[in-house]
């Protein structure tokens, strides 16, 4: 196939040469109606900004330029179809969910996913069996499936549906899950896998296999995050004989807009484009140009390159992660760094991240902005570490319940220190990067507590809890 063309995107263009009159949505007809203040921030991306007309196809049924969008996607991922999500991954994970699960359905989950996996399980009443990572000593993050954990939880539980999997993690840390995926399909599982952060995986060295590579059933992809996509556009890949395609597409149709966004859609369109290019030319050059600037960041005496100890995994060279020698947490040197107007993706107890784009970029004035915003902190011989002892970010789960069984409690408010041994009624989350602590259906642990309110105490942004530290949790009755 063409990977140099660009169909939708095509289409949109020549439907806006037309110099077309709206008399159909949106509202603001090509932009000709946008209030002043906006309109030159909005100018260029409301001409195409359409609705479903002749020549433009549907997202739910295509069959014009979306439609060849879509199979050249799926020619590029080597998949059997792919998809193109416009409600972010978010809408992926829960029609991939969907569509294997039922409810009280026994589910295998990686513990450390995404609240979207988690409020899935919850929509169609599953029995979650969350599985324990492993646990990564020098970033202090959760990590991987062991194959071993798996297999003991397959045999524990021999009538599981599906086993979801998280891979990269938020750090990108990634695994190769072909004997992960072995194993399970050898039990008749089909394997889930949550790529939200591995869009540009597959594109060959240095960059990560792609799960879909390995012989994934689903995997979801959040172009937006690391490809040249509009927030929101994300990819779903499917290849499976053990998931229903056609259920899997009516979860699809159900979920998402039925008035996707065209800006988003022509964004995949290119984004697509755009990997297929790299994938042709331009990988050593935007690999240089990250180790130049790595071993740039590893020169500054106030900063510390973090990698991994286990020889298990892989890095996405488009995740730097960092730590100060200098005393700080990873929230303080945050601040440090939006002082001069550098923002992060995220920052932690320990660290922050860093996402670099997919392309050859000059980091001089960057770095020369972090310099200068470190130069008033001094290096430190060592540093005590914060809570290294906290042993709940291993993230174990005690959920005694399937998710149906839950909506037969009442819920009451109750200070946080006082849900010891309780149960859970809400996710509290720390966002970024959307992995709960705490899951709506777990018995809470002190550790939780402890960690939580030191997440709280270090400026950290937690959902699920107001600002007087209570949360919701499950009365002991059963309602009458």
């Amino acid at each position: 196939m063409n990977q140099k063309s660009t169909p939708l995107l095509s289409a949109l263009i020549s439907h806006h040469n037309q110099q077309p009159t709206s008399f159909h949505v949106p509202g603001h007809k090509y932009g000709r109606f946008f209030p002043e203040i906006g309109q030159s921030y909005y100018e260029k991306i409301l001409s195409i900004d359409v609705t479903e007309l002749t020549g433009l196809d549907d997202l739910h049924d295509p069959s014009g330029p979306i439609y060849e969008a879509e199979k050249l996607l799926s020619n590029l991922y080597d998949s059997e179809r792919s998809f193109f999500l416009v409600n972010g991954s978010t809408v992926g994970n829960l029609a991939m969910v969907l569509s294997v699960c039922e409810a009280n359905d026994i589910v295998f989950v990686q513990r450390n996913c995404h609240k979207s996996i988690m409020n899935a399980l919850e929509i169609v009443g599953a029995r979650p069996v969350f599985l324990t990572p492993e646990f990564e000593s020098e970033l202090n993050v959760a990590t991987y499936l062991d194959d071993e954990t798996v297999i003991q939880a397959f045999s524990r539980y021999p009538k599981g549906k599906a086993l979801i999997l998280t891979n990269p993690n938020y750090y990108g840390h990634t695994r190769n899950l072909e004997s992960l995926i072995s194993i399970a399909h050898d039990y008749h599982i089909p394997v889930l896998v949550d790529e939200a952060h591995g869009a540009h995986f597959g594109i060959g060295s240095p960059f990560p296999p792609s799960a879909i590579q390995v012989g994934a059933d689903i995997v979801i992809q959040s172009a937006h995050k690391t490809l040249p996509a509009m927030t929101m556009g994300s990819y779903l890949h499917f290849q499976s004989s053990y998931v229903s395609l056609e259920k899997l597409q009516f979860y699809l149709r159900a979920l998402q807009s039925s008035s996707p966004s065209y800006p988003i859609m022509a964004s995949l369109d290119l984004a697509r484009y755009y990997v297929a290019n790299i994938m042709e030319n331009e990988r050593e050059n935007i690999h240089q140009s990250i180790k130049n600037f790595t071993n740039q960041i590893d020169h500054i005496p106030q900063l510390k390159l973090v990698y991994a100890n286990d020889g298990n995994l892989m890095q996405d060279p488009l995740k730097i992660t960092v730590q100060s020698t200098c005393q700080l947490s990873g929230y303080e040197l945050q601040t440090i760094f939006e002082e001069k107007g550098l923002y992060v993706e995220l920052s932690d107890p320990f660290n922050i991240l860093l996402i670099l784009p997919l392309g050859v970029f000059d980091y001089s004035y960057q770095l020369q902005n972090i310099k200068d915003a470190l130069s008033y902190f001094h290096p430190v011989d060592s540093r005590e570490k914060y809570v290294r002892d906290i042993k709940n970010l291993t993230l174990s789960s005690e959920f005694p319940y399937s998710y149906l069984e839950l909506k037969r409690y009442k819920t009451r408010k109750m200070n946080i220190a006082d849900c010891e041994g309780r149960l859970a009624a809400q996710a509290v989350t720390p966002y970024p990067p959307g992995i709960p602590v705490l899951i709506k259906g777990e018995i809470v642990k002190r550790e939780s507590i402890e960690y939580i309110m030191l997440l709280k105490r270090m400026g950290a942004k937690i959902q699920g809890f107001d600002p007087d530290n209570n949360m919701f949790i499950f009365e002991e009755q059963e309602e009458s």
